[in-house]
């Protein structure tokens, strides 16, 4: 039961998580420098692209005149398309995110919503829209949408495992999940299938800690999820690896499948591997799904 006291502890928690995840995440995506996102196609937009030779159709008005003086064949200059396009993300807040197999290694919570927030920070720079699935927060553009995403990734849920909204795909748009993918995967299906109808492609992205890919456990081990509501204790853990290994190797093809034909790309993502390796390979990978669909 939630009380004035643990309400006001619960929000200065997250008033405290606020500002040092903006930081980071400003940090991260300042140290990335991309530059500005652009699809790389012709079309109506303000910076050069390519030359090409000039076609049956094209108006004299499009003819580049000092490029095509250069020789016997007349030139047309292109613009390189630059349509603002919506980008929705999803990063899971379950319990199960929380998860960290050492001190020294950061929450898989933790690292899904730097790496979020930095591909935000990015795609809003370059002149995108960005919002969250679901109703709660349109695809917008511009500064003030990084605090209301922040302010979003900061709000912890209380269930072991969540799964991906698929309200509110907005057609032929862009987006981005971000989970350990350790619950039941018919919630992810169903919102790859949704946004798949939609016109909407994106990126599965797969963040592990190394224990839960290596299972270091022997003898006597306890295991309980991190919300509290699965318990299981055996005194041979070293039995269980084969099983558990099987069954995750299972888990990564189902989300391979599940890619492949709904035409979004999977990565897989540690947490003890460089934050900014991951955002560099997040970005490409949604440019390149950018590309794909266009």
């Amino acid at each position: 039961m939630n009380t004035p006291v643990t309400l006001r502890a619960a929000a200065e928690d997250q008033a405290a998580r606020l500002p040092a995840l903006l930081a980071r995440a400003e940090h991260l995506a300042g140290a990335v420098l991309l530059g500005a996102h652009g699809r790389r196609r012709a079309g109506v937009g303000d910076d050069f692209w390519q030359y090409r030779p000039s076609q049956q159709g094209d108006s004299r008005r499009m003819i580049d005149h000092r490029r095509s003086a250069m020789g016997d064949q007349e030139f047309v200059r292109e613009r390189e398309w630059q349509i603002a396009q919506s980008v929705m993300l999803w990063v899971d807040q379950g319990a199960s995110m929380r998860f960290s197999s050492d001190k020294d290694v950061p929450e898989k919570a933790d690292r899904a919503r730097v790496l979020a927030l930095a591909l935000a920070i990015l795609l809003l720079r370059g002149g995108e829209r960005v919002g969250l699935t679901g109703t709660t927060l349109p695809p917008r553009s511009g500064n003030p949408q990084v605090l209301r995403l922040a302010e979003t990734f900061c709000r912890d849920d209380q269930t072991d495992y969540s799964a991906p909204e698929h309200r509110g795909m907005i057609p032929h748009a862009r987006a981005v999940f971000i989970s350990d993918f350790m619950g039941d995967l018919e919630g992810v299906q169903t919102a790859l299938t949704k946004a798949a109808d939609r016109g909407v492609r994106g990126v599965v992205y797969h963040v592990l800690d190394p224990s839960e890919e290596a299972f270091p456990f022997t003898g006597r081990t306890v295991f309980e999820s991190v919300g509290g509501t699965l318990r299981h204790e055996t005194l041979k853990a070293n039995d269980l690896k084969g099983r558990y290994l099987e069954r995750l190797a299972q888990r990564k093809a189902e989300l391979q499948r599940l890619c492949a034909l709904t035409g979004w790309q999977y990565g897989l993502h540690h947490t003890t591997t460089s934050v900014q390796s991951g955002l560099l390979w997040l970005y490409a990978a949604l440019d390149a799904r950018a590309g794909a669909a266009a």
